[in-house]
Formats: C-alpha cells, sequence, structure tokens
C-alpha cells in the first residue's frame, strides 16, 4: 500500500495540502519532515504522540524526522485550540523543560541512524539574533492580516470573550518563519502536527510561495480526544496523562490504554501499533470472538507502553496487575511491585517491628482501615488479605515470614482497598 494511503487507512490524515505533490515528493527522494513541540512542561503527553508516531512512521518509511522544540515560540503560546491566553515562561523554565522533552523524544524516535536519525533544533537559534523590524520587514510584509483573521485559531479567540493579545497573534508568523528557516537549514519540505494545527502549517507554506522557496508540504491527524470530547493535553480540561513516570506512573499509563472501550481501541492500534493493518485486523477478529478477554486493549496497552516505558517495564506491570486482581503473589519481585508506587498508597515500617511480629488488626489501621474497629469488621467479614490470602484470625501477626518480596507485602480490603507495605 503506498505510504500516504497506509496513514490514512490508519486513520493518521485530516489534512494535506497537496496530496499528489506530496506523494511524489515522497516517492522520489528521502524529505525531511517536522513536527513542533512547545516545552510548556518538562514532560511530554499523549497528545503529543500524535505528531510523534507520525514522525516514527516517516522515519520508518526511508525519511528523516526533524523535532523542534519552540524555545522561542514557546515564550508566547500557541493560541491553536485555546480559549485564553498561556502564562508566559522565563527562560530557566523553558531550559528545563527542553531537557526534559529531549530525554523523553530521544527514547521515542531513532536519533543514531547516520542517514535517517531524527535531528533535534530550537528555534531559539534563528529568532535571537532577529531584530523587530527586521522580522516586520522580511517575514511580516507576506502575511496579511486578512490571512491571518480567516484561521480557525484566530477567529475563534476573536470571538471569544477573553479575545487574543497582539502577542499570541503573531505566533503564526513566527512558526511560518521556523518553516522556511527549516527548510534553508536541513531541506525540510514537510511539516506534520495535530490537526488544530493546520492554519499554522499552511501559513509557513503560504510564506514559502512568497518568498519564492521550494515548495512546501502540510499534513495533519486527527487530535486524541478524551471520552468527553476534550483535547488531550497539559493545559486543556481533557485527561492529563504525562509521558513521565514520575508524573504518571507506567501502571497507571498501560491501565489507561487497557481501559479503552471497544468502539475506540480499534482505531487506537490503527494509529499507534507498528503491525502491518492486515496483522491488526486479525487481531480484532480475535477480539470480537470473545471481547470479555479484551484482546484488542492488552494489545494496545502493551503497544503504547512498550513504547513509552520499555518492554521490561511492561512485563512488571503485567505482574502488579495480575497482583491487583488477586493472582498469587509467586514469583513477584519488588520490581513488579515497585512499578505500583504512585498509584497504590505505600506505608513503610521498620524491620524491627516486623521481626517482633505486627498484629494485623494494627497493620490494617495504618494502612487501609479507618479504624481500629474497621479493621477487626473487615476481618470478620472475610475481606481482609495479605498479598492476596485472607486473614480470617483477629490475634494473626504479620512477620517477615510474609514479605511478597525481600523488601514488600501487599495488603488488602475487599476489591478496591490496596496498599504496599515496604519494609525500612
Amino acid at each position: 500500500m503506498p505510504f500516504l494511503d497506509d496513514l490514512d487507512a490508519r486513520g493518521l490524515v485530516a489534512d494535506v495540502t497537496d496530496r499528489k505533490g506530496l506523494a511524489e515528493l515522497l516517492a522520489s527522494q528521502i524529505v525531511p519532515v517536522y513536527a513542533g513541540y512547545d516545552p510548556t512542561s518538562a514532560s511530554l503527553h499523549l497528545g503529543n504522540l500524535v505528531p510523534t508516531i507520525l514522525l516514527k512512521r516517516f522515519q520508518l518509511a526511508g525519511h528523516r524526522p526533524i523535532v523542534l522544540v519552540g524555545g522561542a515560540t514557546g515564550m508566547i503560546g500557541d493560541p491553536s485550540g485555546r480559549s485564553a491566553e498561556r502564562n508566559l515562561m522565563d527562560d530557566d523554565t523553558i531550559a528545563a523543560n527542553l531537557a526534559g522533552i529531549r530525554g523523553q523524544l530521544s527514547r521515542l524516535l531513532d536519533f543514531d541512524d547516520p542517514k535517517l536519525g531524527a535531528i533535534m533544533v530550537n528555534n531559539i537559534d534563528w529568532t535571537r539574533g532577529v531584530s523587530y523590524l527586521e522580522f516586520l520587514r522580511d517575514i511580516g510584509k507576506h502575511l496579511t492580516v486578512n490571512y491571518m483573521l480567516a484561521k480557525d485559531s484566530v477567529g475563534s479567540r476573536l470571538e471569544g470573550e477573553s479575545g487574543i493579545s497582539y502577542t499570541e497573534f503573531s505566533y503564526m508568523l513566527l512558526q511560518a518563519f521556523d518553516f522556511v528557516q527549516l527548510q534553508k537549514l536541513h531541506g525540510c519540505r514537510l511539516q506534520v502536527g495535530g490537526s488544530d494545527q493546520y492554519g499554522n502549517i499552511t501559513a509557513g507554506c503560504e510564506l514559502q510561495h512568497k518568498l519564492r522557496g521550494p515548495r512546501l508540504f502540510g499534513l495533519t491527524a486527527p487530535l486524541l480526544l478524551d471520552p468527553s470530547g476534550a483535547k488531550m493535553g497539559k493545559t486543556s480540561t481533557g485527561e492529563r496523562i504525562w509521558l513521565d513516570a514520575e508524573l504518571t506512573s507506567p501502571y497507571a499509563f498501560y491501565q489507561y490504554w487497557l481501559n479503552r472501550q471497544d468502539d475506540e481501541t480499534p482505531q487506537l492500534l490503527r494509529m499507534f501499533s507498528l503491525r502491518s493493518l492486515g496483522e491488526l485486523d486479525e487481531l480484532l477478529r480475535e477480539h470480537d470472538r470473545d471481547r470479555s478477554q479484551r484482546t484488542a486493549q492488552r494489545e494496545l496497552a502493551r503497544t503504547m507502553t512498550t513504547w513509552i516505558h520499555g518492554a521490561e517495564v511492561v512485563a512488571r506491570v503485567e505482574a502488579a496487575s495480575r497482583v491487583m486482581f488477586g493472582d498469587s503473589l509467586d514469583g513477584i519481585t519488588d520490581a513488579d511491585l515497585d512499578v505500583l508506587a504512585g498509584t497504590v498508597p505505600t506505608v513503610d515500617v521498620p524491620r524491627s517491628e516486623l521481626v517482633a511480629g505486627v498484629g494485623i488488626i494494627e497493620l490494617l489501621t495504618r494502612t487501609i482501615a479507618d479504624s481500629k474497629g474497621a479493621a477487626r469488621r473487615l476481618i470478620t467479614q472475610g475481606g481482609a488479605y495479605i498479598n492476596n490470602q485472607r486473614v480470617t484470625e483477629v490475634e494473626h501477626q504479620v512477620t517477615l515470614a510474609h514479605l511478597a518480596t525481600e523488601t514488600m507485602l501487599f495488603v488488602r480490603g475487599g476489591k478496591k482497598s490496596y496498599c504496599l507495605v515496604r519494609v525500612t
């Protein structure tokens, strides 16, 4: 299947500036293709995975990704898809955010291939020395206000109560300038992004046309939306699922994908899986034969968690998942249970206490029960578990012999209360 047709079949094409022309360009040469990332946080989020999977697929198809991190444009903020102006950031904050984003993207794309390795650039490098008057003279004169007002990202803000500042209004010009500069510096001919970026992308194509440079192209994909229909992002009202394991634990990340609905999972798999469409069709037929097994959701969760956190983390997450759903803890390690940290409450208990023995009522009160009375009722009603083994005696003593791993044991109350106990 031709590359653009494959992207289309995967639901990764919303708009293309000139599909036929782009297809001919991609078939004739290695095309540097870029996507932009605003450094408004030290971590990327789910919404950033749309342009990133596009860059990944272009790289696998024989083209070279360019990652533009907006050290300059990040100081202003993109009005696209926003109802209010973004808070401006200082240099130190942007520098810290850039470092975090670089580290994450280096795991998602291949930066080492001598021919197709991704390039990371910062637009502060070509905007820092350009004066305001020079920018107006060389760039601003080529795009009319009428042209800019016709863009949805600007028009929607003008219609809102807060309006749009001149600062954010200028963002489109700066992004157009980026596209032109990347063509000069790296031969970049294509920009990709989410569908909310189409106005900014086409502005770059138009600016290049006015400057009489090589023709530029744009391609956008549909945005990732949460179940409420809100855009997934850092500052929107949508769900905030981060790629940083400290902000969203690998376990919570895996569970997010595992809990996708049957009607949305096939499309997400086609978008993000690197398996062929034929393989995915077969997997989805297997899923449909018994949806209770959640075959598609498990494949999606494994695919996404492997890409973001690594295959070794997936094995630990799945081991931890089995623990959470009541399976035996035989063979479980500290690393497996540590995946739950940040998702399941964790309580530290000195080793000396377990050497002497801690009463089950005392341990439940420290972990999942509101009081000793509640702990006693939990035991007598059959809802108290240590390492998923029911405890029925109120005088039961928990000792080092109960450790499931070298340093941890797992306390559960009923089906919804959990706590890790870590021996210190």
